[in-house]
């Protein structure tokens, strides 16, 4: 999967999970990610998808999870958590994350390679 924010394009794995296929069958899609804590950018999507959430306990910088069954969420600071979430994916190479999403809303283009 391919990630763009800005000028940047980060390269993403999927995982293999019914969320994930799900939210493949969006794409491409191109959305305005709301800031949230400093840490990460959500989004509602306007459909459901299917959930199976887990206790993550860790987030990762780069991680992208489902919060609920619509609220995308990419994360790009690792910290820990109590909240539970759907796997997603996560980009392989996170290290221009933080830089590239910024501190305010972040427009974000997913798509398929």
């Amino acid at each position: 999967m391919k990630i763009t924010i800005g000028a940047k394009i980060f390269e993403a794995t999927l995982f293999d999970n019914e969320a994930t296929k799900a939210f493949t069958s969006l794409l491409p899609l191109t959305i305005n990610m709301t800031e949230l804590n400093g840490n990460e950018k959500y989004y509602y999507l306007q459909s459901t998808l299917p959930t199976k959430a887990d206790a993550i306990g860790k987030i990762q910088v780069g991680d992208r999870m489902l919060y609920g069954d619509n609220c995308l969420v990419l994360f790009y600071k690792t910290f820990n958590t109590t909240y539970a979430y759907t796997r997603i994916g996560r980009i392989n190479d996170a290290t221009r994350l933080s830089a590239a999403v910024g501190n305010d809303n972040a427009t974000v283009t997913f798509d398929l390679k």
